[in-house]
């Protein structure tokens, strides 16, 4: 008799936890380079798919089967047997499990990002969907020879997490760093990830994947006592996420002066990954201290792998996964509360010392088959691509796809009528064949000026009409709209704005990016070009000098160029003709 409670629960709680691939491709996709998006998406999309295949056909068996000796199960090709669980059929307890399947799988993904054959992935994630994780998952879940020493891990901090933390640790190692990561002095150079909004967005998925992902493996819901683990474990899982992404912005504040937003995302995550094993057997304080402690691990992790293991993981999974996962198993041993034999509740020191024999144990075995199957794939159809398709982006490379966000180039912004577009405009030799754009002028007062010279008034006669000067203005983005106001008030109503990065002498400011110093920081400006002819140049250039500096360090710069001829496009006008209009300068 089923419980259809149970059986809701359960079915709820799968596809929580397979809302988080969107989580996972998010957040990885953000700390790589654009070139990258449509290979790391594409790869997300394939462990999926990949996994729920081969999992169904004949790991799902080779996991939960009956057992052979502890080492593994029976195989059951496609899962037809319907003696797996009691309370749901067979088949809700197969779609929880392969959402697990896939998420083990995907770990690897981020940290071997940017530089890794599409082909050689693909065949990385069957083999460890198919073999590599049900074993392992087998000896704690199926009631292996790990289950029957008493090893916990309630939600697979080291059956998911720690296999696909110690994959990825293997692969990125036998891959190598990517092209630039490291300057011949072996000091690691940090390379940005595109997107923040988007780690946070998939770090936000994850947090709220996770209530399916521990939640969820209560495997009930029926009775007094699965609903108070339920709660129980809701509660443990959010406060560990809670306390880690707290002390991991303390520790990134101490380190490098300012919270890293980074570190703080990759933090939370550590936390849940710790506390994914014991979430059904610590009480609230021990997930409190477990989030804390992971917290704070994890960033010195990362910071270990980059600097002295010199291993490129760009997004921080073999930190957050293996380290993580493996402390938070262990951690079970000591904070596991009396009643489940935690050392630290008067449990004794005895499911201490088989949580760290079980993290071991795993440990090396996946290690082991990884190599093997990583150094196959490397001897065969190649693991890493060539020095020329990684600096072109895997995304055209790999994909034949030219960029990712091709919609995003194209579309301009815009602020109060003024056209900022996201790709620079290119003049040639002085000549500019640019009609200007067409403003809502806001109305200016007194106050609204600040500190910008009064306009100069001009009459006809005193223009030269053969003379044009194009002023283009580089300056910090927070400047444009106090710098368009006062251009604005001395008749300057057309201009063109562009979005840029760049650094002057100074190499911009010495800041940390996951531990690594920015050196040469490339840091986003905004260019301002406009071409006049009645409105004197010198006013143009003390009214922006009067807003713009402060004497600091970026404060920008102003250039001054002849202009040969001006052609309206709309009109076919040229020279001074072109700019008598309202919407011209």
């Amino acid at each position: 008799m089923y419980s259809s409670a149970d059986t809701i629960w359960l079915l709820i709680a799968a596809a929580l936890v397979f809302f988080m691939q969107a989580g996972f491709a998010m957040v990885e996709a953000g700390l790589t380079r654009a070139k990258n998006t449509g290979n790391i998406i594409m790869k997300n999309l394939m462990d999926f798919a990949i996994g729920t295949v081969l999992f169904w056909f004949f790991g799902f068996g080779l996991m939960f089967g009956t057992s052979l000796g502890g080492v593994i199960g029976t195989p059951d090709f496609f899962a037809l047997k319907d003696n797996y669980a009691a309370g749901y059929p067979s088949m809700a307890f197969l779609i929880f499990q392969t959402v697990f399947c896939a998420t083990a799988a995907t770990i690897v993904s981020g940290a071997m990002a940017e530089r890794t054959k599409f082909i050689g992935y693909i065949i990385y994630s069957a083999g460890i969907s198919l073999v590599v994780y049900p074993i392992s998952g087998h000896w704690i879940w199926g009631g292996g020879w790990l289950a029957q020493l008493g090893f916990h891990d309630f939600a697979g901090s080291t059956v998911v997490h720690m296999v696909g933390g110690v994959a990825a640790l293997i692969g990125s190692k036998i891959l190598g760093p990517r092209i630039g990561k490291y300057g011949k002095d072996g000091k690691p150079k940090a390379i940005l990830g595109h997107n923040m909004a988007m780690v946070a967005l998939g770090v936000f998925i994850l947090w709220f994947g996770w209530f399916g992902f521990n939640g969820g493996s209560t495997l009930g819901a029926d009775g007094d006592g699965a609903i108070l683990s339920m709660s129980s474990v809701f509660v443990t899982t959010n406060l560990a996420a809670a306390a880690a992404a707290i002390a991991a912005m303390v520790v990134t504040w101490i380190k490098y002066k300012k919270p890293d937003v980074s570190m703080t995302f990759n933090g939370a995550l550590a936390g849940l990954v710790a506390i994914t094993a014991g979430a059904d057997v610590v009480d609230p304080f021990g997930a409190f201290i477990i989030g804390l402690l992971a917290g704070v691990l994890v960033v010195f992790a990362v910071e270990f792998f980059d600097k002295k293991l010199k291993i490129d993981d760009p997004v921080g999974a073999i930190s957050v996964h293996g380290v993580c996962g493996a402390f938070g198993t262990i951690m079970v041993g000591l904070f596991a509360t009396k009643d489940n034999g935690g050392l630290f509740y008067g449990g004794g020191g005895k499911l201490f010392g088989v949580q760290i024999l079980g993290v071991l144990v795993v440990a090396v075995y996946v290690a082991v088959v990884m190599i093997g199957l990583f150094l196959l794939i490397k001897k065969t159809v190649g693991l890493r691509v060539s020095r020329t398709e990684e600096l072109a982006g895997l995304d055209i490379s790999e994909h034949g796809l030219a960029t990712a966000f091709a919609g995003f180039a194209a579309a301009p912004i815009t602020s109060d009528g003024i056209e900022i577009v996201s790709t620079p405009v290119t003049y040639g030799e002085g000549l500019i064949y640019d009609a200007p754009a067409k403003p809502v002028t806001p109305a200016v007062n007194e106050a609204d000026t600040g500190d910008a010279p009064d306009a100069e008034v001009v009459s006809p006669a005193d223009v030269d009409k053969n003379k044009f000067t194009k002023v283009s203005i580089i300056t910090k983005l927070s400047k444009f709209e106090e710098l368009k106001i006062a251009l604005n008030s001395i008749g300057i109503t057309g201009m063109t704005v562009t979005n840029v990065m760049g650094c002057g002498m100074q190499k911009g400011h010495v800041e940390h990016y996951r531990g690594a110093e920015v050196d040469v920081n490339l840091l986003p400006k905004v260019q301002v070009d406009l071409v006049v002819c009645k409105v004197p140049v010198s006013l143009v250039v003390e009214t922006a000098n009067k807003v713009l500096r402060t004497g600091n360090f970026g404060d920008g710069k102003i250039f001054v160029y002849d202009v040969e001829n001006i052609v309206k496009i709309r009109t076919g006008e040229e020279g001074y003709d072109a700019l008598q209009d309202e919407d011209c300068v």
